[in-house]
């Protein structure tokens, strides 16, 4: 097995981590003072992701991607995962579920975004229904030749800047021996679309201006060309585009614990208390190697999950313990990283009490730490029969 990486691999993190350093750190102050990201500020950032050629690099080249493999797509996470994810949101990677797309909808929807030239949100979510996605209410009936969806979405994140929308809905539901089970189709939904109004969400302790909307569906109207997929096939969609998500988050985790243990091993290097640095005396220095002992292990199972997938191998357990074990340990090391610097850890003369806060979101979206855990079990059970 391959641990280290190639030449093309290292020039990914570099870049990516310059980037990151030149173009996102200097504006994570005044972002997470006013909650905003100023409109010049995300258009240069997108416009230079673009001039690099990094913008939409999850999707092949056929698409105008930079087709960079499931292993490189994650080192590039990792090292966006440093900056402030309200401004690394522009760094543009679009939902990899549009390569679902067929026919005109490439043109409408696909290209445009991967071009940088549309911006989409992804929309599941419901007040009703977060893990168990079948619970969802918002729904899609036929009424003449067209679709009338009605209903809300909550927690969607990046609405507000999204040209449209990709909107999971309920167009049906089957009787099973275990109770009526709901038929979910994926609908792109344009902003401006009559009937479809997205408005602002609820204050968030992590990622601030980051934001989560509200999605409202009043008798909104589409035609057939807005299904993407089969109708019926949500499902479908979702598992063959979505679940590697899961990866992404993991590969953030990683990188943001880097930037967190930096600042923790150099004030413990700095820091001088009965005359000598605090990294001489245990309580300290322990914990500072197990902090990188926890982000090497949770580095590892994220690179191995994205290589199995590279290599057509089921990776929906690796997935899942990497997201499991990555957000977990990121909460671990943004807590210990607050106790190397004492009362100081908690100012905001550094970043680590807003690292502290972002990182407690990481064990619930896109798949709680429960959710994971049943992936797992349900995986390793399965197959003896239970």
């Amino acid at each position: 097995m391959q641990f280290g990486l190639n030449e093309e691999q290292e020039m990914i993190v570099s870049t990516v981590r310059s980037f990151v350093e030149n173009e996102i750190y200097p504006h994570e102050d005044m972002v997470e003072r006013s909650g905003e990201v100023p409109e010049e500020i995300a258009q240069r950032i997108k416009q230079k992701t673009i001039e690099l050629g990094f913008y939409a690099c999850n999707f092949p080249e056929e698409v105008g991607g930079a087709g960079l493999s499931h292993l490189e797509f994650a080192l590039v996470e990792r090292e966006l995962g440093r900056g402030s994810m309200a401004l690394t949101h522009f760094f543009g990677r679009p939902q990899n579920i549009l390569m679902a797309c067929e026919g005109e909808q490439k043109e409408r929807y696909l290209f445009p975004a991967v071009r940088g030239e549309r911006m989409d949100a992804l929309a599941m979510t419901e007040p009703g229904a977060g893990s168990d996605v079948r619970g969802m209410k918002c729904s899609a009936v036929r009424d003449g030749g067209d679709w009338v969806l009605n209903g809300t979405k909550h927690f969607i994140s990046g609405a507000e800047h999204a040209d449209f929308v990709i909107v999971f809905v309920a167009t049906g539901e089957d009787m099973t021996p275990k109770g009526p089970k709901k038929r979910i189709t994926t609908f792109l939904v344009d902003r401006g679309t009559p009937g479809f109004t997205i408005r602002d969400g609820y204050k968030s302790v992590s990622h601030r201006g980051y934001k989560n909307m509200v999605l409202e569906f009043d008798d909104c109207r589409l035609p057939d060309a807005q299904v993407l997929g089969e109708v019926d096939g949500g499902f479908a969609v979702m598992n063959e585009w979505l679940y590697a998500t899961r990866l992404t988050v993991a590969a953030f985790c990683v990188g943001r614990a880097r930037r967190a243990f930096d600042f923790a091993l150099d004030y413990a290097a700095q820091r001088e208390q009965f005359g000598q640095p605090i990294g001489k005396f245990q309580g300290v220095g322990f914990q500072i190697a197990d902090m990188i002992t926890e982000i090497d292990a949770a580095d590892l199972l994220t690179l191995a999950a994205a290589d199995r997938l590279d290599k057509g191998l089921p990776s929906n357990r690796e997935i899942a313990s990497a997201k499991l074990y990555a957000s977990e340990m990121l909460a671990r090391v943004t807590d210990a990283a607050i106790q190397v610097h004492g009362g100081m850890g908690l100012m905001d003369d550094y970043p680590l009490e807003r690292f502290w806060r972002d990182a407690r979101v990481e064990r619930i979206w896109d798949g709680t730490s429960e959710i994971q855990r049943h992936i797992i079990s349900r995986d390793l059970l399965r197959p003896l029969g239970a």
